[in-house]
């Protein structure tokens, strides 16, 4: 049975709002691992690139529901309801992550709570069946949805290929860098230092004129 999306919108469900525009929903007050966040955002730009376009909601928590609660642990029925929510902007998969399990709907595009009938996805639904729970073995829902995602792309025929994250450089330019702190921390050291002993020098000799 279709689920009839809310009329107001505002904060009442936070995925919604965040997912009219962009690609992926991170929740607000559960903090993450940034390289897990990275991982999954360059993995949703990847598919999208690569023709296999995929919205994720990353729900780890009751409270990132908003008045929708009762859907808490239910990540199918949460993927057909929040698909209807972004009916009138999107047209293609969802993919919902929760701790309990993974939920994926295709919206074909309508009126916000009119999501039109889409593909059934029954070979990837399969797919996330057989992935264990997204926080087994203390994966966060971060990374088990980039690995989901992975999945899922591979299961439509699609090899994705995501750009390795940018290395930082531990050579030359960093290590000048540092060396040039420690000169000027080494400099405002002596500074201090003489500074004090001209202080004392100054304070010895008031001293002794007032004797």
């Amino acid at each position: 049975m279709a689920l009839a999306a809310p009329a107001a919108r505002a904060d009442g469900d936070p995925a919604s709002d965040v997912l009219l525009s962009e690609d992926v929903f991170f929740p607000f007050d559960v903090k993450l691992p940034p390289a897990s966040q990275t991982a999954l955002t360059q993995t949703v730009l990847a598919a999208k690139k690569q023709g296999y376009p995929i919205r994720v909601a990353l729900i780890p928590q009751q409270l990132d529901l908003g008045v929708v609660t009762p859907l808490w642990k239910k990540p199918q029925e949460y993927a057909q309801f929040l698909a209807q929510e972004l009916a009138f902007v999107y047209r293609g998969r969802l993919l919902i992550v929760m701790p309990n399990g993974y939920g994926l709907y295709w919206c074909a595009g309508g009126t916000a709570g009119r999501c039109g009938g889409g593909r059934p996805l029954t070979a990837e639904k399969r797919v996330l069946a057989a992935l264990p729970s997204p926080t087994a073995a203390g994966k966060d829902v971060a990374a088990a949805g980039a690995v989901a995602v992975r999945k899922l792309a591979a299961a439509d025929g699609v090899q994705l290929k995501v750009a390795p994250p940018a290395k930082t450089s531990s050579g030359g330019g960093g290590s000048s860098t540092s060396d040039r702190l420690k000169i000027v921390a080494g400099a405002l050291t002596l500074l201090v230092i003489a500074v004090g002993i001209e202080a004392l020098r100054r304070y010895r000799r008031s001293r002794a004129a007032s004797a």
